[in-house]
């Protein structure tokens, strides 16, 4: 179902999800979950899909849209603003308290990919939220700072930084500064650019597999220096007691952002392993998602039942 809310100065798009079907219905008010999307993605692919699926296991779920981003409002379109997507999370939160049909203190979020950051940056500040979870997380500032496997040259995002601060300068002309491509032309470029990781991404936005007409071609240049000197991880000390899982492709190349989580956190943990999946796999792959929802449902089964009682 179609659902707008307030996301401070803009309206955020969003799909609900309610437990049950035709023939069997949830008992009300039921535990929620807020599921974001990654990075570029809209809330018609990853998000949507755990989400759907985790309806189906009796949570109420909501996957949105962020800021700037897929039919949320929003200018510039493209915009990757870390601060904003946080606030994105809290806005979910907030209009899920206003249903009928919610438990109020019975809401997780999950965050998938980038969203996966902002999840727990999100669940560090707000106390609404009884349990988070990541799949394939990633807080997307290092990922720029440092590259997906961490060992980036510097002098990438150095360039992309030059490149932020002109277009801040062009825009201040009133000329139009353009925006950061985010993939090449072809995957075989993704692959000499980044490796199977870009390649397994332009596979899955750029072809048939998943590609959707609203997800982020292009991000707009003022998002560079607005990722500058984000950390995502920073507020995960803050989330204890409260109750963190981490799903993880084995064969992630970012799994060790999600190590680094796991060292961060002070209260209920558990990094749950994939084996045999990437980062990518367990956007859409059948054998790997299964496993992961699987493991997703229990954990919320429990933390929010503990927490409603």
């Amino acid at each position: 179902m179609p659902v707008t809310f307030a996301g401070g100065h803009v309206r955020l798009a969003a799909h609900v999800y309610v437990p049950g079907t035709p023939d069997t219905s949830a008992s009300m008010p039921c535990p929620a979950l807020v599921v974001g999307h990654p990075g570029t993605g809209v809330k018609e692919q990853a998000s949507g899909a755990y989400a759907r699926r985790l309806a189906e296991h009796g949570f109420l779920t909501l996957a949105f849209d962020a800021a700037h981003q897929g039919e949320s409002g929003g200018l510039p379109r493209g915009l990757e603003d870390p601060a904003r997507r946080v606030e994105d999370f809290k806005a979910a939160v907030s209009y899920l308290t206003t249903r009928d049909d919610v438990a109020p203190g019975r809401i997780g979020l999950l965050g998938i990919c980038a969203s996966g950051g902002y999840a727990l940056s999100a669940a560090g500040g707000d106390r609404r939220v009884r349990a988070v979870a990541t799949v394939s997380g990633v807080d997307i500032a290092r990922q720029f700072r440092h590259g997906a496997d961490g060992d980036q040259d510097p002098g990438v995002f150095a360039s992309l930084l030059d490149a932020a601060a002109h277009a801040r300068t062009v825009a201040a002309r009133g000329e139009d500064p353009g925006a950061m491509p985010v993939f090449p032309d072809t995957e075989e470029e993704a692959r000499g650019l980044g490796g199977e990781h870009a390649a397994e991404g332009f596979a899955y936005y750029r072809t048939p597999r998943a590609a959707h007409e609203r997800s982020a071609k292009a991000l707009a240049w003022e998002s560079i220096d607005k990722l500058a000197s984000f950390d995502a991880f920073r507020a995960v000390p803050l989330i204890g007691p409260r109750p963190l899982l981490q799903v993880v492709g084995r064969r992630a190349v970012t799994s060790w952002m999600a190590v680094e989580v796991h060292q961060r956190a002070t209260g209920p943990k558990e990094l749950h392993w994939i084996e045999g999946a990437s980062h990518v796999d367990l956007y859409d792959r059948k054998e790997y998602v299964d496993q992961a929802v699987d493991r997703l449902a229990a954990f919320f089964t429990e933390s929010l039942d503990a927490a409603g009682a």
